[in-house]
């Protein structure tokens, strides 16, 4: 790499980090963080152990972020040493300098879309529902090839990942499934993955081998904290018992612990089926149910900004986001941002953070 690139380089990361000082306002962070310890140090901070949870998760997160931003300061000050050090005729310097600014360029980029999601619920959990297209069996197996590859992806992140309602498919695949997962800023990432998702392959379950296409809808919803002023009546809603159909055990599947929500107002059902008791599936399920019907009032906003701004957006519940090739060639693209990825075993292994953070800097218009 020629010095005029370096130092480009150089000026650039600079340019960032510079602007992400303000953002990041380390000051504030820290004595947020001390407001917080002192909280802590309170003898009676663990009585209520729901928002002893929320104040431990704040402190973690700006605790994180301090410490990111400190990393990327150090790596641009390691680079400017690596450049002084070559420019004075250091030999064999060049890979740690590429390397560096390999490095850099990477966690910079991760670390700017972190910071881009501040809205009031990019925070949150995100609760996954997939639900496969018609076509049977083949559009039930994709359904739980996508189900397997946002579990790599949990895991790739440390993120937490729990089942919430699942239903197996007839021969194969599944007909529905509902899960969490959750971390830092889970929902702000995969609130980019709303959408119809797109397959096209040679069917194994196709006897004279021909290539079909099937397509399975994802939905995203943060949880919601439960003390979200969302109120629902009973009334309002119907409650059905029923025998679990999932794995789980003898005793989940030969007790009437499953919970049905429905919603009356809205049509919104609700299923939960994982947990032990029928207790904890009706809270769960009425957690599930108020988070969504705390993104639907959201989205109601939404479409008021929109409409005084008359700015009509595609529908992302009902529009085809991405397409999955597997035959005559490989190669997934997002066609809300045109970004492409030719390695489809990668994609199904969990590997969407390109997508994900291609929709993210389209969404906040960075480059």
């Amino acid at each position: 790499m020629e010095n005029y690139e370096i130092i480009k380089k150089i000026d650039d990361f600079s340019c960032r980090i510079s602007e992400l000082t303000k953002a990041v306002n380390v000051d504030g962070l820290n004595k947020l963080i001390e407001d917080d310890n002192q909280l802590m140090a309170n003898p009676s901070f663990y009585t209520d152990m729901i928002s002893a949870q929320k104040v431990l998760k704040r402190v973690k997160h700006n605790q994180e972020i301090i410490k990111t931003f400190k990393q990327l300061e150090d790596l641009l000050d390691e680079l400017n040493l690596y450049f002084e050090m070559h420019k004075n005729g250091e030999e064999n310097l060049e890979k740690e300098i590429e390397e560096t600014i390999t490095n850099l360029d990477q966690k910079l980029s991760e670390f700017e879309i972190q910071m881009l999601l501040n809205k009031e619920y990019d925070h949150c959990d995100a609760i996954v529902e997939l639900h496969p297209g018609a076509g049977g069996t083949e559009a039930q197996d994709w359904a739980e090839m996508l189900f397997r590859m946002y579990r790599r992806y949990a895991e790739a992140h440390n993120f937490g990942f729990e089942i919430i309602d699942y239903l197996d498919g007839d021969e194969a695949g599944i007909k529905s499934v509902t899960f969490m997962i959750s971390g830092d800023n889970a929902y702000g990432y995969l609130k980019s993955e709303r959408g119809v998702h797109r397959l096209v392959r040679i069917s194994p379950f196709d006897s004279n081998a021909r290539r079909h296409t099937s397509f399975c809808s994802c939905t995203v919803i943060p949880s919601v904290d439960m003390d979200v002023n969302i109120e629902i009546k009973p009334e309002d809603i119907k409650i059905d018992t029923y025998r679990s159909s999932g794995a789980g055990g003898q005793h989940i599947n030969k007790t009437e612990s499953a919970i049905r929500i429905t919603h009356l107002k809205t049509g919104i059902v609700v299923t939960c089926q994982n947990e032990r008791s029928q207790i904890q599936n009706r809270e769960r399920a009425m957690a599930v149910l108020k988070s969504k019907l705390y993104q639907i009032e959201l989205e109601e906003q939404e479409k008021k900004i929109k409409s005084v701004n008359n700015n009509n957006l595609l529908n992302a519940f009902g529009s085809q986001i991405r397409s999955y090739i597997f035959h005559p060639y490989s190669l997934v693209k997002d066609h809300r941002t045109n970004y492409e990825n030719f390695s489809v075993e990668n994609v199904m292994n969990g590997d969407i953070d390109g997508f994900i953070n291609a929709y993210l800097k389209s969404e906040y218009n960075v480059r």
